[in-house]
């Protein structure tokens, strides 16, 4: 890894919007899907992923769903159900109740909150199986309320045997039912418009590639979406008391997820930023995704040497990583100063996969610099809020007049005149109703 000074470092990435003939294709297929809806559907399934998929077979069925476990160690079960438990009881605590409060005048406003009735999750094949979004994905959207999660992944996540069994054991134990053995573009469009076979949603969230992302934003507004995810990043920010081994081993556990991911070392400390870079190389030798982490730490790694922890907090807000790690001798000083950060790992035990996995909070976070005005997925993106008013006779006549005055500079009469019927009537006695 390069060491550099904070003078000299610009991360050179954009966010990847794709090509014109990436956005074209995902355009055509989009539009299709929306016209023919299942023949379409099928027709890409066969051309991109070499499946055939009809009415008959698209579903995931409660067989399918039972034999998975004989495909998947008894370790595994244990290990998704103990992270289920963790990431259930952190993000219990982020659920909200509607609430009115009512007025001396006898007005009464509120806020009304209810859950979205249907949310699509995609799940990725390729590069990597991620059983655990699925649990980050469907567990939040539980808790929000949502009666109705549908779950879809290619039809050949786990090669020529069909969707991988981990993934499908994920799903179960979060109580999916309702999986559709479609990915890609494909499937974006059929969530949000609707098929034959499968019907639409309300949001459609889950990471997936560069068809995927298009896909989502090209359908954003008929349904809502998560994000727009990027490549994985992440920084720590350290001092002289950190574990050179630990701290490349935590860079090197991003950088291995994909060529464009981000793994940054920010610190005060020459010495440590040596010996990282030396770990980081041994490391590497070593990984089975050795090429992949190789170009992300080749193209988007970097060591930062700042002159202080305080400029490198300075760095970090600039950057608003993805994942953030603190390893310094009191890092719980130091976190009232950052302001941009998806999550923040405090300590030389919080490795990010502690995270990812296990932790509690969600691991879908922020990519490409949006920390600085958005946040992990929770409970709230699963749920809607309706505003109450109900405006008292007394209020009403209190108020009526500035109500009208500033509808009328606006120039909406019709506005104005809405509420001084009702002034005149009641200074008239009150509307007289008929028989």
């Amino acid at each position: 890894m390069k060491v550099q000074s904070s003078r000299d470092f610009k991360l050179q990435r954009e966010v990847d919007y794709g090509t014109p003939e990436q956005n074209k294709a995902v355009k055509q297929i989009v539009a299709d899907i929306k016209q023919e809806g299942d023949a379409a559907l099928f027709r890409y399934t066969e051309k991109f992923d070499g499946a055939q998929v009809d009415s008959s077979n698209i579903r995931v069925t409660e067989e399918e769903l039972k034999a998975a476990y004989n495909h998947v160690e008894d370790s595994f079960v244990a290990a998704i159900r103990a992270a289920a438990d963790n990431i259930r009881a952190f993000h219990a605590r982020q659920k909200r109740n509607s609430w009115m409060d009512l007025q001396p005048d006898g007005t009464i406003l509120g806020q009304i909150i209810r859950p979205l009735q249907r949310v699509g999750v995609y799940v990725p094949g390729g590069k990597a199986s991620y059983p655990s979004s699925v649990l980050m994905n469907v567990i939040p959207a539980q808790i929000a309320g949502v009666p109705e999660i549908v779950m879809v992944t290619p039809p050949a996540t786990g090669g020529k045997e069909g969707i991988d069994p981990y993934i499908l054991v994920a799903a179960a134990e979060a109580g999916v039912n309702e999986i559709y053995r479609v990915g890609g573009a494909q499937a974006v469009a059929a969530l949000a418009f609707g098929t034959e076979s499968i019907a639409p949603v309300d949001k459609i969230c889950g990471p997936g590639n560069i068809y995927v992302a298009l896909a989502k934003r090209e359908v954003y507004g008929a349904v809502d979406i998560d994000s727009i995810a990027g490549p994985s990043e992440i920084v720590v920010l350290a001092d002289d008391t950190a574990e050179p081994a630990y701290v490349a081993a935590d860079l090197l556990s991003q950088a291995e997820h994909d060529e464009m991911a981000s793994a940054i070392l920010v610190t005060p400390s020459q010495r440590l930023a040596d010996a990282v870079a030396a770990e980081v190389e041994r490391q590497l030798r070593e990984l089975p995704r050795e090429a992949i982490a190789r170009a992300s730490v080749d193209n988007y790694g970097a060591i930062i040497v700042v002159e202080s922890l305080e400029e490198g907090i300075s760095v970090v807000n600039r950057l608003a990583p993805e994942h953030l790690e603190i390893v310094a001798q009191d890092p719980m000083a130091l976190t009232g100063a950052v302001q941009n950060a998806g999550a923040i790992f405090l300590g030389p035990y919080s490795s990010e996969p502690v995270g990812d996995y296990f932790a509690g909070p969600n691991h879908i976070i922020p990519t490409n610099g949006t920390a600085r005005f958005s946040s992990p997925v929770d409970v709230d993106d699963f749920i809607k809020k309706s505003s109450l008013i109900y405006y008292s006779k007394e209020a009403l006549l209190r108020d009526g007049s500035t109500i009208i005055e500033l509808a009328r500079r606006e120039g909406l009469e019709a506005h104005a005149r809405a509420v001084e019927i009702r002034l005149e009537n009641e200074a008239k006695g009150g509307v007289e109703r008929g028989e």
